[in-house]
């Protein structure tokens, strides 16, 4: 199935990798500067997942993200440089300015929003899911979430309702192997696929470093749920490069060592793709021309205006039920 967003070939994918790499590290640069207030959470070191998972959707499939979102809102093929103008708080962002850095949405791509409440994407996914199985759409929700989710009780009851209901969902979560500085291993009992093996849910676990490998398995689960087979759950092992969010680089808390960091950056995703491709070198030329293009547009943009601040706080045009009023 062709990739609605340019990610077919290991050179498309190498490119969405080195994007969105570049794109994180020129947020944190404008975090420094001070033109993104608030910091962000940076998915540098994750980028195999958003990737691998984007390239097996097709153009009518949704995902609901996380606070750590970026990665996944570019490879469903939101534009870069509206991306960066809603963390800039800019007019022209994707959403006005107001989602920021953790609410990034595009109805347009089936981005129906990243989410800064901890698994909270996984039920809008069942939602939405059920939904377009009502309307006798073949769409396909991929719900993205981190292991700190496994945890949270609207993830596991968002689990029992895709199991009972059998409805095309693949469930993506991103273990990085720390929900903030809480590892893992004393937070899940049992195992990430042993909770979603629990209700029934086909279960698969992959190397989330490895572009391809998740690709493969992300595209095995997609035909699974699209084909009526129901939801299944997809481990992606894999290990973020920065702290869980920018306001580390100032606190420099010490949960993880310098050797468990260099053993993973060993594994670095984008040198993994890169070695797929070999000569990068135009690849990355159109990368840096994209980012900085991007850069220029998101702070030569204006900002909302003052007058507007209370715009889209309502829902307008709704009617009330049949006596509600009365």
């Amino acid at each position: 199935m062709t990739s609605p967003h340019g990610l077919d070939t290991v050179r498309d994918r190498y490119r969405m990798v080195r994007l969105i790499r570049g794109f994180e590290e020129l947020a944190l640069e404008l975090v420094r500067s001070g033109d993104i207030v608030g910091g962000t959470h940076p998915y540098i070191g994750q980028e195999a997942v958003a990737v691998g998972v984007c390239s097996a959707l097709a153009p009518g499939d949704q995902l609901t993200s996380t606070h750590r979102g970026h990665g996944h809102v570019l490879a469903k093929g939101a534009d870069p440089a509206r991306l960066l103008a809603e963390l800039t708080g800019r007019s022209t962002g994707l959403n006005q300015g107001r989602g920021g850095s953790m609410h990034a949405a595009d109805l347009s791509l089936g981005i129906l929003g990243a989410n800064g409440i901890v698994g909270a994407g996984a039920p809008i996914a069942v939602g939405a899911a059920w939904a377009a199985r009502l309307a006798g759409q073949p769409r396909v929700v991929a719900s993205f979430f981190g292991d700190g989710a496994l945890n949270q009780g609207v993830v596991l009851e968002a689990f029992n309702l895709a199991a009972m209901w059998q409805v095309p969902v693949v469930f993506v979560c991103e273990n990085n192997g720390y929900a903030t500085t809480l590892p893992a291993s004393v937070a899940v009992a049992g195992s990430a696929l042993g909770r979603a093996e629990a209700f029934g849910i086909r279960a698969v676990s992959v190397d989330g470093m490895d572009t391809e490998a998740v690709r493969e398995a992300a595209l095995e689960a997609v035909e699974h749920a699209r084909s009526g087979e129901g939801p299944v759950f997809l481990e992606c092992v894999t290990y973020r490069f920065e702290g869980h969010h920018t306001m580390e680089r100032r606190l420099r808390p010490t949960y993880r060592t310098e050797q468990e960091l260099d053993g993973w950056r060993l594994r670095d995703p984008l040198q993994q793709a890169a070695a797929l491709v070999g000569d990068t070198a135009d690849l990355d030329r159109e990368v840096t021309e994209v980012l900085s293009a991007a850069r220029e547009f998101a702070l030569n943009s204006p900002a909302p205006e003052v007058s507007g601040a209370a715009d889209h706080l309502y829902a307008s045009g709704l009617r009330p039920r049949a006596g509600a009023l009365g």
